[in-house]
């Protein structure tokens, strides 16, 4: 099936994404990684671990009178779907607390979740190519949900990485 292209609706839309990307991307870099890249792990990451516990709200995706009758089952369930794995995940992640495994948990979540977001973007840009509009009230999922969502993602990877250093900084300098 060929990706239906109309500019109409795909301008606006590829506008709102960048826009909520670049807004999200300043409030977090200004406000909340400089209070998040000093937290050890856990405390850090606990905020958007329960943030994304309302990525059950990806399930509109598949219920009718809120998208269009013609939204691709191709993107919609398995954006909606993904959602709801991903915060099953940071449910679980969450409940780990600090124990021996929570950093595989939290990097379980992570990668899934971020996957997840991108594949949705592929899925609908290029896969199976939705018109925007056909995302009727779900439209603020994509453009301010998703980049919250992706930013997120981008701070846990960076608070990850930078235990994992330090975490593995301290073993050597132990030996």
């Amino acid at each position: 099936m060929e990706p239906v292209r109309n500019l109409a609706t795909l301008l606006p839309f590829a506008a709102s994404v960048a826009f909520g990307l670049l807004a999200w991307g300043a409030f977090f870099l200004n406000y909340v990684w400089p209070h998040l890249r000093e937290l050890p792990l856990h405390a850090a990451v606990r905020p958007i671990l329960h943030l994304h516990l309302f990525r059950f709200i990806g399930l509109a995706f598949i219920v009718p009178g809120v998208v269009a009758p013609s939204l691709a089952t191709g993107f919609a369930a398995p954006a909606a779907y993904g959602d709801l794995l991903a915060m099953a995940l940071a449910w679980v992640a969450l409940l780990m607390g600090s124990g021996r495994y929570s950093r595989i948990a939290i990097w379980a979540f992570n990668v899934w979740g971020f996957a997840d977001l991108l594949f949705a973007f592929y899925q609908g840009v290029i896969g199976v190519g939705i018109d925007p509009a056909t995302l009727a009230g779900a439209w603020f999922i994509p453009t301010v949900g998703v980049p919250l969502l992706l930013w997120t993602h981008v701070l846990v990877f960076a608070i990850l990485l930078r235990t994992s250093r330090s975490a593995s900084f301290l073993a050597h300098a132990a030996q």
